[in-house]
């Protein structure tokens, strides 16, 4: 397997680095964890601190995620999954939590609260004109049935 050599910088001491819970054979996304203590009200937004920056290099993005676990076991999510860090982005990695639950969720110090997949993309250019044909053509939401 192929590894990329990403630089990162604690911006705390007690800041955990991003790691792969079955190593990177196994899995795509690597647990980030939180810095602070969050107390998630339901029903409400709120950004979680990993003390974590990190410097990608061009074509390359971070996917944050949320953790299957804590949305099965507690209905904690992401409302804006997959969140894009941007390879120009130096600042800290701040994970936005939405509690869907009925009940405050208390976050510790250390929790692991989302998961980071890095991923190349492609810079494209646009080249206007007529598209060409298909089967499918315009058909959208449930056009291919049930």
């Amino acid at each position: 397997m192929n590894s990329t050599r990403i630089r990162i910088k604690r911006l705390v001491s007690e800041a955990v680095l991003p790691r792969y819970a079955h190593g990177a054979g196994e899995d795509a996304g690597m647990d980030l964890c939180s810095v602070e203590d969050a107390l998630l009200e339901p029903g409400t937004a709120r950004t979680v601190a990993t003390g974590l920056s990190i410097e990608l290099p061009p074509g390359f993005e971070a996917q944050i995620r949320p953790r299957s676990g804590l949305a099965l076991k507690h209905a904690i999510t992401l409302p804006n999954s997959p969140a894009t860090i941007d390879p120009g982005y130096r600042g800290e990695i701040r994970v936005i939590l939405l509690n869907l639950g009925r009940e405050p969720y208390q976050v510790h110090r250390g929790d692991r609260i989302a998961q980071m997949v890095i991923a190349r993309y492609e810079a494209v250019e646009w080249e206007e004109g007529e598209l060409n044909g298909t089967r499918r053509g315009g058909g959208g939401f449930g056009s291919s049935g049930r």
